[in-house]
């Protein structure tokens, strides 16, 4: 396995210290587990987006009618 170098803030190895998952857990492990969290997290954003979409327009079908709007003032 290659590795290398980063530079970090001591407060951000801190951070790292206090989330590890067990105290034997390597920063590699703890960073690639928050990137695939990370990773799941943004694709299930994109799904989200994709369904609020299309749902925009029926929103406005069924809440745009003159009907829904006597509520607002009841």
């Amino acid at each position: 396995m290659e590795s290398t170098t980063i530079q970090l803030d001591k407060k951000i190895v801190n951070l790292l210290k206090e989330i590890r998952e067990h105290p034997r857990q390597t920063y590699n492990e703890l960073i690639l587990r928050m990137a695939e969290v990370f990773k799941s997290v943004k694709k299930k954003n994109q799904y989200d987006e994709f369904l609020h979409k299309i749902q925009q327009s029926k929103m406005k079908e069924l809440w745009g009618n003159k009907a829904d709007e006597v509520w607002e003032y009841a």
